[in-house]
């Protein structure tokens, strides 16, 4: 493991060039609700647990490098059999450590709170058999590839003299069932502390916080009384743990402050919805206990209300106007190091910090369904600048907005009687589609919008609650809504324009016709931003004063200036995906291309997709925060543009303090790509990909659009569809076979286990 430390230390140099800023910066003019009016702390548990194994050194030292200058350190403290207190996160040591397969036969029942437990615990091991035990990712979601470089467990004197935290934060979990094993934690603590200053020591069992109150100073450690869950029975009064909260005068009587999960103070009910707010700060707060909240984490699901972004939920204990908790415990101390330093009190007329244009390809689509009055009406609220619109055409020739031609995708079409027109698309790639050209615009609003699934298969919805909400827009209408909006202008999107010519449709001519009838084709007040994948397209626009913007959809390494030179002839900006800035291998970032400052170098500004809040759609470099993901490509590779489904966070990202401060501190630097394989030994790197390929001028050229075709009414190949009637009994024929499918998938599974 001391061999890592050169590494690490590597890695957390280049994470920031103002590393030795890790200090917070002056914000004289916050007023915080906490108890004693100071900012709230970070409190890192195991260190940056979110990313690497609990309570090891690179942990503790990644915490360090990007926490704020007076972050603290958790250590959950076990006992060995030898009385010395290590820090690892559970009191069974295989949950996050090699010890099952070093010791095979050395497990052992033990019953822990009245629960027996099979594992491997620390009070079967003196200090020196865990010197070969390796800690390693103990949350099975997260990525294993930092497990194969050793890392030994530390003992709560290793945090305290190797790492040196600012705060040393001990919490003792399970005092009565060491006394069982006689092993005394009090007497561990009485001894520490004569080396070690450990400024908080938490435990949910009263006995013990009140056998060292004489023991230790309250003005150099304070006492910390943590609560379980509501239903659980605290061993020493036999009370439940929310019985206990009710009666805060009680636990002023041998402590100075409470450690809460969060949902005491923000509950939520069983969809997943916050309630209101309970009174356990203030009454805290007027008992003169400091109050902390548990249990924070960015890559697992919390309220829909956060839209996954987890900068919302801090802000939400520590900044919502009524009252502030005095710290927050959790495993990615990166994200409330920024929230309490460059997030917290900021209003939404803040000017901003960074020139970036935000843009919604459909509005605030995660978090209503895409091309609603609703999704278009947060965004503007939310603070994006530009409101996109995919143009689709319907049978009788009106533009809607609406994200794809394919019905199925975006709308609740497959449980229509409008089922049983579904086709196949081979040119379009459409299986089993229903084409919103084989519907009339009556036809298409008798549907109701489906918000996007884009992370369904990791079990993330996107408010549910709104799944249905909203109605659909037609282009002419998103003009008139754009031109009122807040907004400064509106990105048209075309796709399958030649595809729509041989239908009959003419798309091009649809929208500048919407365009020139709603005055934005004579007007400086709105920018107009045609988008299309297809130069053929844009050279339909070459004589309109728009923006007319080339999108790249593939991932691409490199550019070269003869494409430059061509796309220039055709467009005025250019959309490049986020792999194309810095491309990634098994989710971890390989490095930085040099795509954006070509096209910028050619006067082309570069506007990235798609950024989205689910930790899910970010590489680990960013940490599981989509702050975090967006100052990357801000700062770190100087994009123009955002592209996202999530304009309050960019819009939020672009207004926040910390982006004007003389020297940035390391929670608002960019990452140095590439920079975390250094932590992994090259057996557990992951496995090197193809790169990608270099856009070519004959990726980029088009032939010209086809001639609209003249489609005779009465023959059009049976696809009129037919007016709904009343709804079908059970699902669509499409959803009937798909379903169908499943059970056969599954059925096969079954047979070969």
């Amino acid at each position: 493991m001391r061999k890592m430390r050169s590494v690490l230390c590597l890695l957390l140099l280049c994470c920031s060039a103002a590393f030795v800023a890790a200090q917070r910066s002056s914000n004289v003019t916050s007023k915080w609700k906490t108890l004693s009016g100071d900012a709230p702390k970070v409190i890192a548990r195991g260190g940056f647990s979110g990313l690497l194994p609990d309570s090891s050194y690179n942990a503790y030292l990644l915490a360090q490098a990007i926490s704020l200058a007076d972050w603290v350190a958790w250590c959950d403290v076990q006992l060995t059999k030898d009385g010395v207190g290590i820090c690892f996160p559970d009191i069974k040591l295989n949950n996050a450590s090699d010890i099952d397969t070093l010791y095979l036969n050395r497990n052992n029942n033990y019953s822990v709170n009245g629960i027996p437990q099979t594992g491997w615990f620390s009070i079967d091991f003196n200090i020196k058999d865990l010197a070969p035990v390796s800690l390693k990712q103990g949350v099975y979601s997260r990525s294993p590839r930092f497990d194969g470089t050793p890392q030994q467990i530390l003992t709560v004197q290793d945090v305290a003299t190797q790492v040196k935290p600012p705060g040393l934060w001990l919490n003792i979990q399970h005092d009565s069932f060491y006394s069982q094993h006689n092993l005394s934690m009090r007497s561990f603590v009485i001894s520490l502390s004569r080396s070690v200053i450990a400024n908080y020591i938490s435990s949910p069992e009263v006995n013990f916080l009140r056998s060292i109150a004489s023991r230790l100073n309250p003005r150099v450690t304070k006492r910390v009384f943590r609560f379980l869950n509501e239903d659980d029975i605290e061993p020493s009064t036999s009370q439940t743990y929310g019985s206990l909260v009710k009666n805060l005068t009680f636990i002023k009587t041998f402590a100075a402050g409470i450690l809460v999960p969060k949902h005491y103070i923000w509950p939520m009910d069983s969809s997943l919805y916050l309630q209101p707010h309970t009174s356990v700060v203030s009454d805290a707060h007027k008992e003169g206990l400091e109050i902390y909240a548990a249990d924070f984490v960015n890559d697992v699901p919390f309220a829909y209300n956060y839209s996954y972004d987890p900068v919302a939920e801090y802000l939400s204990f520590i900044d919502n106007g009524e009252f502030s908790v005095d710290g927050v415990l959790s495993d990615f101390p990166m994200s409330p190091s920024a929230s309490v330093d460059c997030f917290s009190h900021l209003g939404a007329n803040d000017k901003p910090q960074v020139k970036l244009q935000i843009i919604t390809p459909q509005g605030a689509s995660g978090e209503y369904p895409g091309c609603t009055d609703l999704a278009y009406t947060k965004a503007a609220s939310d603070g994006a600048d530009i409101l996109g619109c995919p143009v689709q055409m319907t049978k009788d020739g009106i533009p809607f907005c609406l994200g794809s031609i394919n019905l199925i995708d975006t709308t609740t079409a497959a449980q229509s009687p409008f089922s049983d027109i579904a086709t196949t698309v081979p040119e379009l790639q459409i299986t089993d589609g229903i084409l919103t050209i084989n519907l009339n615009w009556s036809d298409i609003q008798t549907l109701k919008p489906a918000i996007s699934t884009r992370y369904s298969d990791y079990s993330l919805s996107r408010n549910p609650k709104a799944r249905n909400d909203g109605n659909f827009m037609s282009l002419a209408d998103f003009l008139t809504f754009s031109k009122n909006a807040n907004v400064s202008g509106v990105l048209i999107s075309i796709e399958n324009a030649a595809y729509l010519a041989k239908q009959g449709l003419g798309v091009t001519d649809a929208v500048s016709d919407a365009l020139s009838t709603a005055g934005y084709n004579n007007q400086t007040a709105k920018k107009v931003m045609i988008q299309s994948n297809d130069s053929s397209v844009l050279e339909e626009f070459k004589k309109s004063s728009y923006e007319l913007v080339y999108l790249v959809d593939e991932d691409i390494s490199d550019i070269k200036n003869s494409t430059l030179l061509e796309i220039k002839t055709f467009a005025k900006s250019v959309v490049i995906t986020k792999n194309s800035v810095f491309p990634s291998e098994g989710a971890f970032i390989i490095g930085q291309t040099n795509v954006v400052q070509k096209l910028q170098s050619a006067n082309l500004p570069v506007y990235v997709r798609l950024f989205n809040n689910e930790f899910v759609s970010q590489a680990w470099d960013f940490f599981s925060d989509s702050s975090t993901e967006l100052n990357n490509y801000v700062l770190g590779a100087g994009v123009d543009g955002l592209v996202t489904e999530y304009p309050g966070t960019a819009a939020r990202y672009r207004r926040n303090r910390c982006l004007a401060y003389k020297d940035l501190p390391s929670y608002m630097s960019p990452v140095q790509p590439g920079s975390l394989l250094g932590l992994m030994t090259v057996q557990s790197m992951p496995p090197v990909e193809p790169p990608n390929p270099v856009l070519d001028v004959s990726d980029v050229t088009e032939p010209p659009l086809p001639p609209v075709a003249k489609i005779n009414p009465s023959n059009d190949n049976g696809s009129t569809a037919r007016p709904p009637t009343t709804a079908p009994n059970g699902q669509s024929s499409i959803v009937a076979s798909i379903l169908m499918s499943s059970v056969a998938v599954l059925l096969a599974i079954f047979m070969v286990y």
